[in-house]
């Protein structure tokens, strides 16, 4: 199996609080780091009451802090949302902190809805290329030789590795143009996977930071000693995405016997196309379907979100994930 990595979000659990989710988080990734994961990445959301990671930055200080050698980074930083220099700061601080353990992982969508992002303070815009300068901007306030009057401090000369995040081609022609590795969110958009990573691949062009094509790819992953048992868990994971999609974005609810069969045509089909990339099942059958996942993709790294209700059932699905590798 390649190299497996967590993706967090820090969920609320339902009658819970932030304060909760990040120690629950912190014991994920102390667990995962005991497993051999390889990194633990956290994403930025705004305005969601079942996702605490807003802050991203803070989190991955919390995260690599009580941990030793996973890798912490950001699955992503929504750049839109932020002044390249403020990132630059704020991971250079991270990679001074913690010297090669820090990934920074950038995505064009504000993480929002429109009105959060409005009052993020950043500029909304339309302009394609406003992304792609803004990377090229972050990538220059970490380089021995920056080409703006402004410098990074810190952040100048520190290696922290970028990634293209995407849920669509976008992304995967950003990332090919600046020869960077791409992280696919297929683990809740996979309609365009196939065709992003062919774009990706197709258009690489190699840079001092990666010589060829490199692809990591989410996939929800929830393993259980029996199959029913995961089946149930998966269903706080799949009212998250009904409830998303209703426009009542909700804390992490419990999981619900027979949940799916009592769901309206409509609501069954969405959740079968946003999560076509998902395994459930015991240790041995989620190892199947992931190894299938590879086998039709051809990635490089999977990106394994176990977003459980319980702590206890999150910490079991990743051990069983880990016993499979």
């Amino acid at each position: 199996m390649l190299p497996l990595s967590v993706l967090d979000l820090c969920p609320i659990t339902q009658g819970s609080d932030a304060a909760q989710s990040f120690r629950h988080s912190l014991a994920l990734a102390q667990h995962a780091e005991q497993l051999n994961f390889h990194r633990y990445w956290v994403a930025e959301h705004h305005g969601m009451p079942g996702i605490a990671s807003a802050a991203t930055a803070v989190v991955i200080g919390h995260i690599a802090g009580g941990t030793q050698t996973i890798r912490v980074g950001a699955g992503g930083i929504m750049l839109p949302n932020h002044s390249p220099l403020v990132i630059a700061e704020q991971f250079g601080t991270l990679a001074s902190l913690y010297p090669g353990r820090i990934d920074l992982g950038l995505g064009r969508a504000p993480g929002s809805d429109q009105a959060t992002a409005r009052a993020l303070r950043r500029h909304l815009t339309s302009d394609a290329e406003e992304f792609p300068r803004d990377v090229q901007e972050l990538a220059d306030f970490f380089s021995v030789a920056p080409r703006q009057a402004v410098r990074a401090v810190p952040g100048t000369g520190l290696e922290v590795p970028l990634w293209i995040l995407g849920s669509s081609t976008f992304g995967a022609q950003v990332a090919a143009m600046f020869g960077l590795p791409f992280a696919f969110a297929s683990h809740f958009a996979p309609a365009q996977m196939m065709e992003a990573l062919g774009i990706y691949r197709a258009n690489f062009r190699p840079s001092p930071r990666l010589a060829k094509p490199h692809v990591m790819l989410a996939m929800n992953v929830f393993a259980a000693d029996t199959t029913e048992a995961a089946r149930y868990l998966a269903t706080s994971t799949q009212q998250a995405f009904i409830n998303l999609r209703s426009g009542r974005p909700s804390q992490l609810q419990p999981p619900i016997d027979g949940y799916a069969e009592r769901l309206a045509p409509a609501e069954k089909a969405m959740l079968a196309q946003v999560l076509s990339c998902t395994a459930i099942g015991t240790g041995t059958e989620v190892r199947e379907a992931m190894q299938a996942f590879v086998n039709r993709t051809q990635a490089d790294e999977l990106l394994v979100s176990s977003m459980l209700y319980d702590q206890d059932a999150r910490l079991r699905s990743y051990a069983l994930v880990a016993s499979q590798i």
